[in-house]
């Protein structure tokens, strides 16, 4: 994308907890070193309200969610993990099946760092995403999969009423595209500019080339009107003076001598 294809205001990026959006940050910044990306870490009850108020532009969230107003493209799946104090034992299992702890979750609709506090305090054991329990680190938490729950899936999400060239371009940074790609914004944008010069320049090449076939046509009209007078503008080329056609006869020829 040249940079004359994006305003300045640049591009607001959120995400959730445990996603690691720096990989496509870094080469939003190579490749578009003059278009200013900010970004900013919101809990999971936050994560559609940063767009839906106009604080994001597009959000990293976790699936599902409501999609009424949005584009969502899912990007990867999580693998769930059990989290429980140090000492408890899950430790000495690789995996645990959910009926082996389910009597030992509690509910709790907070933030992921909130949960862990009550699991750190004894509340009991929850259910998170691998990668919630790698961001937040915490020394005295243990975890292991948990088998019997379905995976966890992030999105990239943004409004349907925005469709930028900031925002298609995030998108396909990263989706993977290459720069190059006929899917960028910004490269259909250029084909579409190359093909309108064409388009300019192949009428102005027809416009020429009508004008010098109707010059030529004009000389030939005006060579041809020419050659169709001869010398002193008589027609026909007529002969000199007393001749018929060029061809006379000597005076007093047929006259009879007298004798």
């Amino acid at each position: 994308m040249s940079s004359e294809h994006v305003p300045p205001a640049g591009l607001r990026v959120a995400f959730v907890a445990g996603v690691s959006p720096g990989k496509w940050f870094h080469r939003w910044e190579e490749r578009f070193p003059g278009v200013p990306l900010t970004s900013e870490m919101v809990d999971d009850a936050e994560q559609l309200a940063v767009i839906h108020d106009g604080r994001a532009d597009v959000a990293f969230v976790r699936l599902p969610v409501d999609r009424e107003g949005l584009h969502v493209i899912p990007l990867y799946d999580e693998i769930p993990v059990v989290v429980a104090p140090k000492g408890h034992e899950i430790q000495a299992f690789e995996e645990v099946p959910l009926a082996e702890i389910e009597d030992e979750l509690f509910e709790y609709d907070g933030g992921p760092s909130e949960r862990l506090d009550l699991v750190e305090g004894g509340a009991g054991l929850a259910i998170l995403p691998m990668s919630v329990v790698r961001h937040f680190n915490r020394k005295e938490l243990r975890y292991r999969p948990v088998t019997g729950v379905p995976e966890y899936a992030v999105g990239i999400a943004w409004l349907r009423d925005n469709e930028s060239d900031e925002i298609q371009e995030f998108i396909g940074v990263v989706r993977g595209r290459s720069a190059s790609s006929s899917r960028q914004s910004s490269v259909q944008r250029d084909q579409q500019d190359a093909a309108k010069q064409r388009r300019v320049d192949r009428a102005a090449s027809q416009s020429a080339d009508a004008k010098a076939r109707n010059d030529a046509s004009r000389a030939a009209k005006a060579a041809r009107s020419g050659r169709g007078t001869g010398k002193g503008g008589r027609p026909g080329g007529a002969g000199k003076p007393g001749t018929a056609g060029g061809k006379g006869r000597r005076p007093g020829a047929g006259r009879r001598r007298p004798r």
